[in-house]
């Protein structure tokens, strides 16, 4: 992506009231307080996860949800710990060009984490027997799909060469968590208006840009794990 002007062609669908939000809600120094800095490695990440639940119960907001599980897969990269991202075929009806994890629907009897699993094998051939399950992350409610998403973070035994295993998927790619921090990638904007206004997050990176449930996910990891722990 070097060369890529920062955002590339994803069409965002602002609505006509619209204004910036605050600004990144971690510390601008991550490393304050803690003894390593936690994204240099996915041992590091992983101790900074420790506080957070395995598995909660699926409590929807809303009636007639639909129940989705991602998998949001960590590896170590050349400078620090990488997280598995894949960008969805244009030829989509929904969501077309976003910027997403592996994930879908939960079938019958599963759970979320066999779910998030099954579709990362389905999506980018990723093996099961690669993928070490460590937490999950706030379950997240969406409006417009009207689904419920349940994060689960795991980590990837070495860093393999995935490519796209469907349709579903134009592109895979292992994107470092610290070029999510730099200074012109990260913004916030309100949509809306009080009170059904709401918050939404973005990263804008070379030729990508990262928004909506993917970009709420990545912002609740990174406000966990760079959050000050003093000991």
């Amino acid at each position: 992506m070097a060369g890529e002007s920062r955002g590339g062609q994803q069409v965002v669908p602002r609505p006509g009231v619209w204004q910036l939000g605050p600004p990144a809600p971690w510390p601008a120094e991550p490393h304050d307080g803690r003894r390593c800095d936690p994204l240099a490695s996915v041992a590091n990440l992983v101790e900074a996860l420790a506080d957070r639940a395995v598995s909660t119960p699926l409590i929807p907001a809303f009636d007639g949800a639909r129940n989705s599980a991602v998998l949001v897969l960590l590896a170590d990269g050349p400078g620090g710990a990488e997280v598995l991202l894949t960008k969805r075929s244009m030829h989509l009806r929904h969501h077309r060009g976003e910027i997403s994890f592996p994930g879908g629907r939960m079938d019958a009897g599963e759970t979320p984490l066999e779910t998030a699993i099954r579709e990362a094998d389905e999506e980018v051939g990723l093996s099961a027997e690669l993928v070490t399950p460590v937490c999950e992350l706030d379950h997240l409610n969406t409006v417009v799909s009207r689904s419920y998403i349940v994060p689960q973070v795991a980590i990837c035994a070495g860093r393999p060469l995935l490519a796209p295993a469907s349709v579903e998927v134009d592109r895979v790619w292992w994107q470092p968590l610290g070029e999510l921090l730099e200074a012109p990638t990260y913004r916030a904007e309100v949509w809306g208006a009080p009170p059904t206004d709401r918050l939404l997050h973005f990263f804008e990176l070379p030729g990508e840009t990262i928004w909506g449930a993917t970009a709420h996910m990545l912002v609740d990891l990174l406000t966990t794990v760079l959050q000050p722990r003093h000991r």
